[in-house]
C-alpha cells in the first residue's frame, strides 16, 4: 500500500505544479489564492491517481500515465500566461507526441509481434496411442457434476464455483475448480474460502470430490485480499496478461499464478517472461521466469497469452495492413476452444499443449489450413500443415456435423480436438445434451467427413473408427508405439460382415489371437476359411481385435 500512496503523492505533486500557473502576480490576495488552488489541485490529483490505480489494477509505469499528461499539459497552457504559457505548451506537445506514437504504435509493431509468435512448422502430428486415454472429458459436463456436488462444500450459501481448469495431478488428469465467494457481504462474514473440487477429465463416470484447503487471498475476495490487487501490490510494475489460475501440486495444496512479460512496443502487444505464483492462505508471493518455473505447474503461460500469440501468428505473416486488406497467408484462429479460444490437451509425456486450428478469413469457408500446439510452460509453438494433398475440414465444420447428425435430439458437441488416429486426421469431440451432459464422443475423419463414429467412451469410438476406416477406404497405420509384426498359423474361426463396397473380415487364428482386415485391403480375403493357413503382417496395438495390414493364404497366392 505504501508503495501506491508515493507514486500518488509524486503523481498528484508533479501534475499540479504543471497545471497551477505560477506566473508573477504582485496581488496579495491573488497569491494566497493560487496557493489555496495549488494545494487543493495536489490533494485532488493524489486522490484521483490512488483511486485510478488501485480500481483499475493498472502498472504503474509512468508511460501508463501519457493520458494524464495530455489532459494536464493542456489545462496547464490554458490556465497560464506569456512564457509559462510557451513552456506548458511545449510540455503539451511532447505528451501529444508521445499519445500518438503510444495509440498507433499497433500500425508498425506487426513484424515484431509476428516475430515473437512465429512457429516451427510441421507436416502432422504424432499417431495418436489407442492404449491411451485422451483427456476428452468436456468442461461444461464436469462444471455440472461439480455443482450438483456442492452440498459438499461447508456454509453452502456463502460460496460458488470458481473457474474450471485441466491439469495433471500426480499422474491423474483432472479438472480443478476452486470454491469462490458469492458476493461482498459473504465474503464479509466468510473471510477465507474453504478449498477446491477436482474431478477426472478421462473418466466420464468419475465423480467430483471436495479438498479442504483454505484460501485467503481469492479471485472473488475485496480489497487487499483480492488476488489480482494482492499480486499488483507486490509487483507494481510487472505487465501481466491473462487471469489468474489455480494451480495444484502433488501434495494437494493450492497455488494461484498469473503470466506476466513485457509490451512488444510504447504500450502495446505482449511477450511472456514468466509467472507470479501466490500462497493464497498466507499471500506469500514468488516469481519465475518460464524456464524456472515449477515442476507441477502446467500452465504457466496462460491460455490468453497463446491466443494473443496464435492471432500474432496468423494475422501478421505481412505485416499490419496485408492483415486487414490483402490478406495474403491470412489464417484465423479458430475460436472453438475451451479457455480463451484454445483447447488444454495433453501428449503420451503427459506435457500439456494449447490446441489451435485456423481457418481461412474468407466467410463461408470450413476448410482448415493448419493447427497449432503450444507448450503451456515454455510457449514454444508448432505449426501443422497436415497433409498438403487433402483439404482439412476444420473444427466449426465438425461441430456442425454433429448437430446434423442429432439434429432431432438437439445435441451439440463441445471442445473439439483434432488427433492422428491410425494416420488418419481425425476430429474427436464430446456431445452434450440440451442440459449439458454427455451423451457420448463423436470421431470423424478431417480430410473424409462421411467417416465417423461414435461410442460411449472415446476408446469404444476408437475401435469403431478403425473399422470405419477400414469400410471407408481411409488408412490404418496405427499407433506410434504400435509395432509391426508377422506370424503364421491355422484360421479357427472367421466372421465377414458387408460394408459398402467391401467386406471386414474379423478371424481367429490358432495363437489365441483375433485379427481385423478389409477386402480393400487385402481382397482375397474373402475367401478366407476355417483350417486356411495364412501368414499375416499386423500392428500390435494391443487390442483385442489387432488390425491386420497383410494376409496370405497359402494355396491361393
Amino acid at each position: 500500500m505504501g508503495q501506491i500512496l508515493l507514486f500518488s503523492l509524486i503523481i498528484g505533486l508533479a501534475s499540479a505544479l504543471v497545471l497551477i500557473p505560477f506566473s508573477k502576480n504582485k496581488n496579495e490576495e491573488k497569491k494566497q489564492l493560487k496557493s489555496r488552488y495549488l494545494f487543493t489541485a495536489i490533494i485532488l490529483l493524489i486522490i484521483g491517481v490512488f483511486v485510478f490505480y488501485y480500481v483499475t489494477n493498472l502498472d504503474r509505469n509512468l508511460s501508463s500515465l501519457w493520458m494524464l499528461a495530455v489532459i494536464i499539459t493542456a489545462a496547464g497552457a490554458v490556465l497560464s500566461t506569456g512564457k509559462e504559457r510557451m513552456i506548458k505548451a511545449v510540455l503539451f506537445l511532447a505528451s501529444l507526441a508521445m499519445a500518438v506514437f503510444f495509440l498507433s504504435s499497433f500500425l508498425f509493431n506487426a513484424d515484431e509481434k509476428y516475430e515473437i509468435a512465429k512457429m516451427d512448422i510441421k507436416t502432422e502430428i504424432e499417431t495418436f496411442d489407442e492404449n491411451e486415454t485422451p483427456a476428452s472429458v468436456p468442461p461444461q459436463f464436469a462444471r455440472n457434476k461439480m455443482k450438483k456436488a456442492f452440498g459438499q462444500v461447508p456454509n453452502t450459501s456463502y460460496y460458488e464455483l470458481g473457474n474450471l481448469q485441466i491439469q495433471k495431478v500426480n499422474g491423474e488428469y483432472v479438472y480443478i475448480a476452486p470454491v469462490e465467494f458469492s458476493g461482498f457481504f459473504k465474503w464479509l462474514n466468510g473471510d477465507e474460502t474453504p478449498g477446491y473440487f477436482t474431478i477426472s477429465a478421462t473418466d466420464s463416470s468419475a465423480n467430483p470430490k471436495f479438498i479442504k484447503a483454505e484460501m485467503v487471498y481469492t479471485p472473488s475476495s475485496y480489497f487487499g485480499k483480492n488476488i489480482e490487487r494482492h499480486i499488483r501490490m507486490q509487483y507494481p510494475q510487472y505487465i501481466f496478461h491473462g487471469d489468474v489460475q489455480l494451480e495444484i501440486d502433488d501434495e494437494g495444496r493450492p497455488h494461484y499464478i498469473r503470466s506476466y512479460g513485457q509490451f512488444v512496443s510504447a504500450r502495446n502487444g505482449f511477450d511472456v517472461k514468466g509467472i507470479v505464483a501466490v500462497d493464497p492462505k498466507t499471500g506469500n508471493t514468488k516469481n519465475y521466469l518460464l524456464k524456472d518455473v515449477p515442476s507441477f505447474i502446467d500452465g504457466a503461460v496462460s491460455p490468453e497469452v497463446v491466443s494473443l500469440q496464435n492471432s500474432y501468428f496468423g494475422n501478421y505473416i505481412h505485416g499490419f495492413w496485408n492483415s486487414k486488406f490483402g490478406k495474403k497467408d491470412v489464417k484465423l484462429p479458430s475460436d472453438e476452444g475451451t479457455e480463451a479460444n484454445v483447447s488444454p490437451i495433453f501428449d503420451e509425456n503427459g506435457e500439456m499443449f494449447y490446441f489451435t486450428d485456423f481457418t481461412s478469413p474468407k466467410e463461408g469457408v470450413d476448410s482448415m489450413l493448419g493447427y497449432s500446439l503450444t507448450n503451456s510452460r515454455t510457449g514454444e509453438a508448432t505449426y501443422y500443415t497436415g497433409n498438403l494433398e487433402e483439404s482439412y475440414m476444420d473444427s466449426q465444420g465438425a461441430l456442425q456435423i454433429i448437430e446434423k447428425k442429432f439434429i432431432e435430439k438437439k445435441w451439440d458437441g463441445e471442445m473439439p480436438v483434432l488427433y492422428n488416429f491410425y494416420g488418419e486426421a481425425s476430429w474427436l469431440t464430446p456431445v452434450l445434451d440440451a442440459n449439458g451432459f454427455l451423451q457420448n464422443y463423436f470421431i470423424v475423419s478431417a480430410a473424409n467427413p462421411e467417416i465417423s463414429v461414435y461410442a460411449s467412451t472415446p476408446n469404444e469410438a476408437l475401435k469403431l473408427y478403425k473399422t470405419a476406416l477400414q469400410r471407408g477406404g481411409g488408412t490404418v497405420d496405427g499407433s506410434s508405439k504400435a509395432e509391426e509384426k508377422q506370424i503364421s498359423g491355422t484360421i479357427i474361426r472367421v466372421y465377414k460382415e458387408k460394408s459398402g463396397d467391401f467386406t471386414t473380415i474379423s478371424f481367429l487364428l490358432s495363437n489365441r489371437q483375433s485379427y481385423v482386415i478389409s477386402s480393400e485391403i487385402s481382397p482375397m480375403a474373402i475367401y478366407l476359411q476355417e483350417g486356411d493357413s495364412v501368414k499375416v503382417k499386423y500392428l500390435d496395438t494391443g487390442e483385442s481385435f489387432l488390425p491386420a495390414k497383410e494376409l496370405v493364404i497359402e494355396g491361393l497366392e
